[in-house]
């Protein structure tokens, strides 16, 4: 049985409260469900507490419902006994597949202190998220991947549809536009070649983000723990990378502060990751083929100041590419 026909998550979610209660064995209380800013999805979100062993609360945060991807990496995740290092990711407290009868899952994380990053910048934020990045990367390589997909994108095809876009819409320097795109379009079977030739045997988080970087010590300072797994698939770190970076596109000033593809490659190699020759070529590849397309999701994504950002990457993109003078 499926929730399908219960719209609003958080209605659902206190209704199925005495169940996770039960469920949790006693343990949870005093749960208020609530919508952060940063968030997106439909799930709900609680704040609570969790009974310890020793009879003390722990804040703690509740998510109804949870894919199975989140679920399989927040479990695998976790601390082995007498590790003494925190997790990546948040503590698990518990969790479930099915609520109330419904087939859903859900979990009781522990409660973050600081962040998400993303709501308060500091030019320390990309090296620390550098280091939460290449920890999760090296942490998932223990697990094999069987029976999973890498993601292929019809990379011309997105072109095209931009191409079309602009002309449709005609945004500001629309003829600038148009011209990169043909470039773009005269070498993307090259550039789409070359990417594909990637290494992908190796997980990637998928949604590395600003706003799923915390911190259990301060905005400032410490390590990073990284949240929302729901993405998690085989990848290579450069698809990371890039779209972390994408984020400051349109802030240069932090973006030349920051430089996260630079910090997660120096990072890599700091720890013994694997970071190939020729990565760069690979950095401006992604970054071309992710600037060129922003015209196909210019409702969603049409920020004048960030189209404008996304055009100017991919001239740069391009004439490293040496697909421009």
């Amino acid at each position: 049985m499926t929730p399908s026909n219960l719209r609003d998550h958080r209605t659902l979610a206190a209704s199925l409260l005495p169940h996770l209660e039960e469920a949790c064995e006693g343990r949870l209380h005093d749960v208020v469900w609530f919508k952060a800013d940063w968030q997106r999805g439909g799930a709900a979100t609680g704040r609570g507490a969790w009974r310890s062993d020793f009879g003390d609360d722990k804040d703690v945060i509740v998510k109804i419902p949870v894919g199975p991807r989140e679920l399989t990496w927040l479990h695998r995740l976790q601390p082995e006994p007498g590790d003494m290092e925190e997790p990546v990711v948040p503590r698990l407290h518990a969790s479930g597949t099915t609520l109330g009868g419904y087939d859903l899952g859900w979990v009781v994380i522990e409660k973050i202190a600081h962040g998400p990053l993303g709501m308060r910048w500091h030019k320390d934020h990309s090296r620390r998220l550098a280091v939460a990045a290449v920890r999760f990367w090296k942490m998932t390589d223990r697990f094999v991947i069987q029976d999973e997909q890498v993601r292929v994108e019809d990379w011309a095809h997105m072109v095209e549809d931009a191409r079309r876009s602009v002309r449709r819409n005609e945004p500001s320097d629309s003829t600038k536009w148009l011209k990169l795109l043909k470039s773009l379009s005269s070498g993307i079977d090259r550039l789409v070649e070359r990417w594909r030739d990637r290494d992908t045997d190796h997980w990637i988080h998928g949604d590395m983000h600003f706003a799923n970087a915390m911190s259990r010590v301060g905005m400032q300072s410490g390590p990073v723990t990284l949240i929302d797994l729901a993405e998690v698939r085989p990848g290579h770190w450069l698809e990371d990378a890039v779209l972390l970076e994408r984020q400051l596109w349109a802030m240069p000033d932090r973006l030349m502060a920051a430089q996260p593809v630079k910090a997660m490659a120096a990072e890599r190699r700091m720890v013994g990751l694997q970071v190939v020759d020729h990565w760069d070529e690979l950095a401006h590849i992604r970054r071309a083929l992710l600037a060129g397309t922003a015209p196909t999701f210019m409702r969603s994504e049409g920020h004048p100041r960030f189209f404008e950002a996304c055009m100017n990457q991919l001239e740069r993109s391009l004439r490293s590419l040496r697909l421009i003078k």
